[in-house]
């Protein structure tokens, strides 16, 4: 090999290092940015609970002056127990890092079980639970006891006082609940609509359409699909699949349902490749030692040739999933922008992509818990990516 060859090979190779080097860097940079901004909100009560905080307003009778609880033994040491209402305060930080009180533990016979709502006195009693954040207590004959002055001032407040006029609390809010299940109904709903009409067009192409210029013109249509922005896809959901649900359904405008049929035609082009790719892999034997027998074109389709690209099929299924979480632009038309916590398959809702789209939107952005639902969304594709490569390792076995 000649010097200039071998100059021209290096030269080449460390192109080819150097790119794949700054890819490599550049991805690792921003995964590490999501951890590190995301990390710190994730909890089980994120999940679980609703974006959107509840006030309530709540009163209490005089209680007697002997009334006395005991403090659990697995108390946090940072928690101020209140031995005369039966209640433990901490201090704490809300999930935008605010300073808040928050409802450490209350006993089952605490007082606070049985506040009447002091806007609305006839109607039934409810309760402080814990988790919830205590803003204000306000009394009959000294100054309120307010969370800025922390917990330990509020508990000291409560041991003095057998009433009070008024409590203040809410649930702190800032969950994405929510925006999981829509994402789990936009995932049903889509591959519901997308898969039943993308296998069959694949079977349709790859086993019984003619090689003709049609069958050509369809491949190339469905090929284009595929290339075409999402956010087209959105304007077709909002001009077509808006109007067509709040027409035939309760819907009054964007709702996860028309969201879902958008979703259902960016998903159809993946689909039908897919699964007409799985069916191309599966050997012509099969199909002539099941005309051999008797089965018909038919028969020999949907009980050999189908169950023998069932693997391929699953995994389209999960890159469809995958597609499905991770779109926004699309969604941003066809369902809206709302956060909601009470969702409807004929509401505004919010999938997790969307609602970073709307954290990121407002004024000033919610980086922190933006990176948290990004951190989330990666590890849910993370764990598809790692079924497809389990499903491809165990059932998809190489055909000679």
């Amino acid at each position: 090999m000649s010097n200039k060859r071998k100059r021209k090979d290096i030269f080449l190779q460390a192109i080819t290092y150097l790119a794949s080097s700054v890819a490599l860097i550049i991805l690792m940079m921003i995964f590490f940015f999501v951890l590190k901004n995301g990390s710190g909100l994730i909890n089980f009560d994120l999940l679980t609970s609703d974006y959107h905080a509840k006030f309530y307003n709540g009163g209490t009778e005089v209680i007697s002056d002997d009334i006395s609880f005991s403090a659990p033994n697995d108390l946090a040491e940072d928690a101020y127990f209140s031995n005369h209402w039966g209640i433990a305060l901490k201090n704490a930080k809300d999930k935008e890092g605010q300073a808040v009180i928050k409802v450490e533990f209350i006993d089952s016979q605490s007082p606070l079980n049985e506040l009447y709502d002091k806007n609305n006195p006839d109607n039934t009693t409810f309760s402080l639970k814990e988790g919830q954040v205590v803003s204000m207590i306000k009394f009959h004959d000294k100054a309120s006891a307010l969370s800025v002055q922390g917990a330990e001032n509020m508990i000291n407040q409560l041991n003095e006082a057998n009433e009070f006029r008024e409590i203040v609390f809410y649930s702190s809010g800032g969950g994405i609940r929510g925006s999981i299940i829509t994402t789990l109904y936009t995932i049903g709903l889509s591959l519901l609509f997308a898969l039943p009409i993308g296998i069959f067009t694949a079977i349709y192409l790859n086993e019984f359409a003619h090689k003709n210029k049609i069958t050509q013109i369809i491949r190339q249509m469905i090929e284009m699909l595929t290339g075409v922005p999402s956010i087209v896809f959105g304007l077709v959901g909002l001009a077509v699949f808006v109007p067509l649900t709040t027409r035939y359904t309760p819907a009054t405008s964007g709702n996860i349902l028309s969201g879902s049929l958008t979703l259902a035609v960016i998903l159809l082009p993946v689909i039908i490749r897919s699964t007409e790719e799985s069916l191309k892999v599966v050997p012509d034997e099969f199909r002539f030692a099941s005309l051999a027998l008797g089965a018909n074109r038919t028969q020999t389709t949907f009980k050999v040739v189908l169950p023998s690209a069932l693997p391929g099929i699953l995994t389209a299924t999960l890159l469809a999933i995958g597609r499905v979480i991770g779109e926004s632009a699309a969604l941003i038309f066809a369902i809206g922008t709302a956060i909601k916590d009470d969702i409807s398959i004929f509401g505004k809702s919010t999938t997790l992509s969307v609602h970073i789209w709307s954290l990121l939107t407002d004024e000033p952005a919610n980086i922190e818990l933006a990176s948290t639902i990004a951190l989330i969304i990666l590890i849910m594709v993370l764990i598809l990516n790692m079924s497809v490569k389990l499903i491809s390792s165990r059932f998809m076995k190489p055909f000679n």
